[in-house]
């Protein structure tokens, strides 16, 4: 019996059978595929570079280039050895596309790419890492040095040299470098002809002493009887470095010392010791408190800047340290040296230099002016036409606090100049309307005096300014209002936030204090505290008829400069002006008048710093020509017997320059 099948059911079974027939082989080509991705060269590959990152290759298969298997320790230990100093900073390891296959043999691209210290520097390559198939069809790793890079062999290491960047320097307004090389003199000891440790030592300091300006600090020669006795019987004991023409001051008298030694070197310094040293702060090696709080930036022997413009712009200045990977190797006596291969350069970067308004006749004259002072001393120039910052001085010696940014003092009698204009823009005194001068006055049951209680009884306004008189501006302080003062202060720049491109004090100026408190502010005393800045710039802003900042960094140019004050009255401050110059041809300046120069206008100070009366600070404030300044005497008593004469220093040194 024959049996039959409906057309379309005949056709339905065959695309069945069809179907099933196409699902399977495309089931074992996948199959296939997967085995051949599980199995291929980049699953070893991929383990090569994990287990080198994380310095375990227990999981990757190794053979030498003629088949040898090698142990995965021992190839774990070659490539730390190879490290060298970048062992413990594993590259950063990835396969660059899909290995190639040659019968039994692979080829893979990887990138490598190390972060080098301290600057976190990249330097990446390319390498190919060649694979072999085994017997068991699992590839193995053809492991050899060059795998780690093209130029190393066995026995070969890396290590990283740092060239340190040539460091730029602080200009003066004429665009000349402040710092430069400078000779110098290292004085020394060699123990083996020191005959008797005791009379060497008393007759350098004896020498050391006679040096002036003198040496600040003092040399000490405490601890060398025990240097030279741990030292070695040849060796350079080093006592002190001078400049050269510290140096030639003593020479004759320490040269043929028995043990002396003598090695001129250059220094970078700059021209004199004092030389607006606590604003350009100093240039030194490095600190063990710089390597604790920076081991990423510094090395020991690198030279960083510390305090000053030095120190708030060193990373600019020192510029980037270049590095050098070379290839190093163990010698036969246990030595390591350089092989000769360089492997990676990246050229070190100059540091910029940092332009000031500093003017070096002005500064020096300011140095000078500040020499012969004991006490702790500041003095400030600003240019009246432009608000540059032509010096800060500070004293005595090479100061290490700039005292002339950063003082917060009362300012004392040189704020009449403060209280008197805004007396003038209030109406509430002229030129010559009377103006009492009492011996004492009191408010509020405080008692107020004149220094040395003198009394002038009822004169013109400017001569109650010019001879200083306390109980007058006392008296006149309610026409000021709560805070009128603060106000006329803020006209003047004080209290304002100035951009410098360093640390400065605008000052903070007495407002809606008490009767008593608004009486003592009008003459400088009171909560008033100000620094020998402010005072310059409100100076300057008196004799130029606005407030401007001012100006000490132009390269690179401060971000947020405050911008000009108003203009100020010419009918108030014309009057003061004229005061001011009666302060030194009819007042308590008078030591000023024979200048040479031009006229000098100004205003003496001195102000209480504690409930001692006796306890003053001595202030004088002023200019003459295009140059206003403020001198500041810290406990200086009578300003007569202290600030006027280092101003009056000041200007002659200015003047002879």
């Amino acid at each position: 019996m024959r049996l039959s099948y409906p057309l379309g059911g005949l056709r339905r079974s065959r695309s069945r059978r069809l179907v099933a027939a196409l699902t399977a082989t495309a089931l074992a080509a996948a199959a296939l595929t997967g085995c051949s991705a599980e199995d291929g060269p980049e699953r070893a590959v991929d383990a090569f570079l994990s287990g080198w990152g994380k310095g375990d290759l227990q999981a990757v298969g190794f053979v030498d280039p003629t088949g040898r298997k090698v142990p995965a320790v021992d190839v774990t230990r070659e490539i730390r050895e190879l490290s060298g100093e970048l062992a413990a900073t594993p590259p950063a390891l990835r396969r660059a596309g899909d290995p190639k296959i040659d019968a039994n043999i692979a080829t893979a691209g990887i990138r490598v790419e190390w972060t080098l210290p301290p600057s976190g520097t990249r330097w990446g390559y390319d390498r190919q890492v060649r694979l072999t198939r085994g017997d068991d069809d699992q590839w193995q790793v053809i492991w050899e040095p060059q795998v780690v890079h093209e130029q190393l062999t066995t026995g070969d290491r890396l290590a990283v040299r740092r060239d340190v960047a040539p460091r730029s320097g602080v200009l003066d307004s004429a665009g000349a470098p402040v710092v430069a090389p400078r000779p110098v003199v290292r004085v020394g000891l060699q123990p083996s002809e020191v005959t008797d440790v005791k009379a060497v030592s008393r007759k350098l300091d004896a020498a050391f002493r006679a040096i002036r300006p003198a040496l600040t600090p003092p040399v000490d020669l405490a601890d060398l009887p025990k240097r030279l006795a741990e030292a070695d019987p040849g060796a350079f004991v080093e006592v002190v470095t001078l400049r050269d023409e510290a140096y030639r001051q003593i020479r004759s008298r320490v040269y043929d010392l028995p043990g002396t030694k003598f090695r001129a070197e250059k220094l970078d310094l700059a021209p004199t010791r004092e030389f607006a040293r606590a604003l350009l702060g100093s240039v030194d090696q490095a600190q063990a408190d710089d390597l604790a709080a920076h081991p990423d930036r510094y090395r020991r022997g690198d030279l960083v800047g510390h305090g000053g413009l030095q120190g708030r712009y060193d990373e600019r200045l020192r510029g980037v340290p270049g590095l050098t990977v070379i290839s190093e190797r163990t010698e036969p006596d246990g030595t390591v040296a350089p092989t000769g291969t360089t492997l990676f350069r990246e050229e070190p970067k100059a540091g910029q230099a940092v332009k000031t308004t500093l003017d070096v006749a002005t500064q020096n004259a300011a140095d000078t002016a500040l020499r012969g002072e004991k006490r702790r001393a500041a003095l400030v120039a600003v240019r009246i036409s432009d608000g540059a910052v032509l010096a800060a001085a500070n004293g005595p010696g090479a100061a290490g606090e700039n005292l002339a940014f950063t003082a917060q003092v009362p300012p004392g009698s040189t704020f009449k100049m403060v209280s008197a204009l805004g007396l003038l823009d209030r109406g509430a005194v002229t030129l010559d309307g009377p103006v009492a001068c009492p011996k004492t006055f009191t408010v509020d049951g405080r008692s107020f005096k004149n220094s040395d209680s003198f009394a002038l009884g009822s004169v013109p306004f400017r001569t109650d300014f010019a001879k200083s008189c306390n109980t007058a501006f006392a008296a006149l302080a309610p026409k000021l209002g709560a805070d009128g003062l603060a106000q006329t202060g803020r006209a003047l720049g004080l209290e304002a936030g100035w951009d410098l491109g360093v640390d400065a004090f605008t000052g903070k100026v007495s407002a809606n204090g008490s009767p008593a408190e608004q009486a003592a502010a009008s003459f400088g005393q009171g909560t008033t505290v100000v620094s020998p800045l402010a005072m310059a710039a409100a100076t300057a802003a008196v004799a130029r008829g606005r407030w401007e900042q001012p100006k000490l960094v132009l390269d690179p140019a401060p971000a947020k400069a405050a911008p000009a004050g108003p203009e100020l009255k010419p009918e108030s401050v014309q009057p003061l002006r004229t005061m001011m110059r009666e302060v030194v041809t009819a007042g308590t300046a008078g030591a000023l008048k024979d200048v040479p120069g031009g006229p000098v206008h100004g205003k003496t100070g001195t102000a209480e710093y504690d409930d001692n009366p006796a306890h003053t600070h001595a202030w004088f404030v002023g200019w003459q020509g295009d140059v206003a300044f403020a001198v500041f005497v810290e406990r200086g008593g009578s300003s007569t017997a202290s600030a006027v004469p280092v101003s009056e220093r000041f200007l002659r040194a200015l003047a002879a320059s």
